[in-house]
């Protein structure tokens, strides 16, 4: 049981940071947005960008709930982005901060979704607790 909770432990802390990182990521997406994207898009990029926040700090204030809003906004972004032509436009003109941010922010989000699932399945009532 001691290997379980350990393993459970170490998933637990892979997924807070994926979800910190996604926050700095959005942050550094927020500031490449800002001069590029119509006010409206932006503010509502910047929306998501706080529920990320929030999540974050329900974490870190030790709320498991968070991890399932983790995994609704990491979905979210994925559905949001993924589908958008403009962003492979990005890629296909070649390496640049806006395409290595959508790369990089789209394998994260997968990252958490993949991270935070598992946490979620490892901990189910009927498992194990960790705190």
């Amino acid at each position: 049981m001691n290997s379980g909770l350990g393993r459970v432990k170490t998933l637990k802390g892979t997924a807070n940071l994926l979800i910190y990182a996604s926050i700095f990521l959005g942050a550094v997406l927020l500031i490449q947005l800002f001069a590029l994207v119509p006010f409206w898009l932006f503010y509502s990029i910047l929306a998501g960008w706080i529920a990320y926040v929030i999540v974050a700090l329900a974490l870190a204030k030790g709320l498991k709930m968070a991890y399932p809003f983790s995994l609704v906004l990491a979905i979210l972004t994925l559905a949001v982005s993924l589908p958008r032509s403009e962003h492979y436009s990005l890629i296909q003109a070649g390496l640049s901060l806006p395409s290595l941010t959508f790369i990089a922010g789209s394998v994260l989000q997968v990252a958490v979704i993949l991270t935070v699932s598992s946490y979620l399945f490892m901990t189910r009532a009927d498992r194990v607790h960790v705190h």
